[in-house]
């Protein structure tokens, strides 16, 4: 029972998430995605010209900066119009942010099963459970040498980024042409994998 309870918690978090996720990526609320987006963009291309500490503290510095000098600004205002409003972030201030035991608990489950579904399935491929997908991602690793030969990894981030918050958008605006050279891709694959299959004794076994 516990087991399926932590199941549909699992499920109930993802879905949550996803949806979150899909909002964010599909461009439903345009000026949300546009803050997140722009700011994705503004921390890696500051990640590109200074180290992470400098990032850290610049961004750390604008942001009291900014807090700080509209703290002086309300006190002289109420000084000059003497009135008592009282500290401006006196709402932020008395926000509840502490997280409680049971989101803590519920995180920490959703880390948990991610982790230890990263772990089975690396643990598959590594001591070759199917030998195909095995080969698959040897191959995969070999690409990637390849890639990280000419990308750095904030410059493979930026590419992700961008893609993520651009790609769906013209897949939805253009998805039957994907779709069909999805497909052509797709069968081409399948038929280089099928011949495969067909030279490798074990492989073919295993997908009979």
């Amino acid at each position: 029972m516990q087991a399926t309870a932590d199941s549909t918690k699992m499920d109930c978090v993802w879905s949550n998430w996803k949806s979150q996720a899909i909002d964010l990526l599909y461009w439903r609320d345009i000026k949300q995605t546009g803050i997140v987006f722009g700011s994705f963009l503004l921390l890696l291309f500051s990640l590109t010209q200074f180290s992470v500490v400098s990032v850290v503290a610049y961004l750390a510095l604008a942001a009291l900066s900014a807090t700080i000098s509209f703290r002086i600004y309300k006190s002289v205002l109420q000084a000059v119009q003497k009135t008592d409003e009282g500290h401006p972030f006196k709402a932020y201030l008395e926000l509840e942010i502490t997280l409680s035991q049971e989101q803590i608990q519920k995180y920490t489950d959703c880390l948990q099963f991610y982790v230890n579904s990263t772990l089975k399935e690396l643990r598959r491929l590594f001591l070759v459970q199917d030998l195909v997908d095995s080969l698959k991602f040897a191959v995969l690793m070999w690409l990637l040498t390849y890639v990280g030969a000419i990308f750095n990894g904030l410059t493979l981030l930026l590419v992700a980024v961008v893609s993520m918050f651009t790609l769906p958008v013209v897949y939805v605006k253009h998805q039957a042409q994907i779709d069909q050279y999805l497909g052509l891709v797709r069968t081409h694959i399948n038929a280089i994998v099928a011949k495969i299959q067909a030279k490798i004794p074990g492989a073919k076994r295993h997908a009979e």
